[in-house]
């Protein structure tokens, strides 16, 4: 079996390579995106090898990270979803973590790993 895949989704380049590296020392293989769209497109292609979407609730183009959350919750009833945000948590699916920023490194790691 593979390594344990992310899907993350962040606008910010920063923000995208520091959590990306956190969950790449955590062991995971990530997946980058800065789009909710380019992000539609991995989760609509995949299979049981996307074990979660970390993804920020503001992102450039026409969806947000809870949108893509619900198309992903759709697509994989199952699937791990976290959404990010420096504000208050946005309507989300059933069964979706909610990270409000800042948070610890280990915060999302546990998050993801829960």
């Amino acid at each position: 079996m593979g390594k344990f895949m992310a899907l993350l989704v962040e606008h910010d380049p920063v923000q995208r390579e520091v959590f990306s590296n956190v969950l790449k020392e955590d062991g995971l293989e990530v997946l980058e995106c800065s789009t909710a769209e380019a992000a539609e497109l991995v989760v609509a292609t995949s299979g049981t090898e996307l074990q979660v979407v970390i993804t920020d609730q503001k992102l450039e183009g026409r969806m947000s990270g809870s949108e893509l959350a619900a198309f992903a919750r759709q697509r994989f009833p199952h699937l791990k979803i976290v959404v990010m945000s420096g504000k208050e948590a946005p309507r989300l699916p059933n069964a979706t973590c909610f990270l409000q920023k800042p948070f610890s490194p280990s915060d999302l790691v546990r998050a993801v790993r829960a």
